[in-house]
């Protein structure tokens, strides 16, 4: 496997996305193809397991905090898999120790949410993490991060409000009212 294949789409790598935010997962999985990737989702652990052994990936980003395993206990087992696998670990909740425990079971990379498509590409293809970098000082507000990834879907959905309201499984009304609201502070 090498980062070539990403970028001269000559061949079609395998990433594989373990989190049980359907939404997320939906709206990354398209972000990715488009991209030229194979993408396989799991809303747990242990349907990213199962998945990762009928078809072993190139490429994971597993969310530590899921129903069930968290991505940091999946991880080493799809290193058992694939040793040369390149695994990210995503999460709402970053923490240094949780970065660093991260790294040291052999992510590649961690990155806080919200990340979008091109983030979480780059970070697949960086060479090492930077620890320096993958926690902010201030952490977004609950508010923020769903604010942000609101924004994200619509962009993902070339603002087409039914269509975001769709893959963000709620109403168009309500998607209307979030949107009128002024963005809240991070």
């Amino acid at each position: 496997m090498s980062d070539e294949h990403l970028i001269d789409g000559e061949e079609h790598p395998h990433l594989l996305l373990v989190d049980d935010d359907a939404t997320f997962t939906r709206v990354m999985a398209r972000a990715m193809d488009r991209r030229g990737l194979r993408v396989s989702i799991a809303g747990s652990a242990e349907e990213g397991l199962v998945l990762a052994r009928q078809d072993t990936p190139d490429y994971a980003v597993l969310d530590l905090k899921m129903d069930g395993d968290s991505g940091l206990v999946l991880l080493p087992k799809l290193l058992e898999l694939d040793p040369e696998m390149r695994v990210v670990i995503l999460t709402g909740y970053s923490s240094i120790a949780t970065a660093v425990e991260a790294i040291k079971r052999g992510a590649c990379n961690y990155l806080c949410k919200p990340a979008d498509a091109d983030d979480v590409l780059a970070a697949l293809l960086s060479k090492h993490a930077d620890l320096e970098t993958l926690v902010p000082e201030n952490p977004m507000s609950v508010d923020r991060l769903q604010w942000e990834h609101i924004q994200r879907v619509l962009a993902e959905h070339d603002g087409n409000i039914s269509a975001t309201a769709r893959a963000l499984g709620m109403h168009r009304r309500t998607l209307q009212r979030k949107l009128q609201k002024r963005p809240v502070r991070r």
